[in-house]
């Protein structure tokens, strides 16, 4: 149920909130890849839990900006 709070918590910010929150889980996902790539990643399911994440990011965003129109 960890996803279900976290959607929740997602989806009470704003917009501006969710764009940096969106441009931090991309340095992540960066930061996850460079690991992987030189095999100093031990957990790599956060790859899979990061990219979920920042679909879920986007979702909201674009549903926010279309409520707004």
């Amino acid at each position: 149920m960890k996803s279900k709070k976290y959607i929740d918590d997602l989806k009470s910010k704003s917009v501006s909130e969710l764009n940096n929150d969106l441009v931090a889980a991309k340095k992540e996902l960066f930061n996850l890849r460079f690991q992987n790539a030189t095999n100093q990643l031990n957990n790599t399911s956060r790859i899979k839990e990061v990219r979920r994440n920042i679909a879920r990011i986007q979702t909201l965003i674009s549903e926010k900006e279309a409520a707004q129109n």
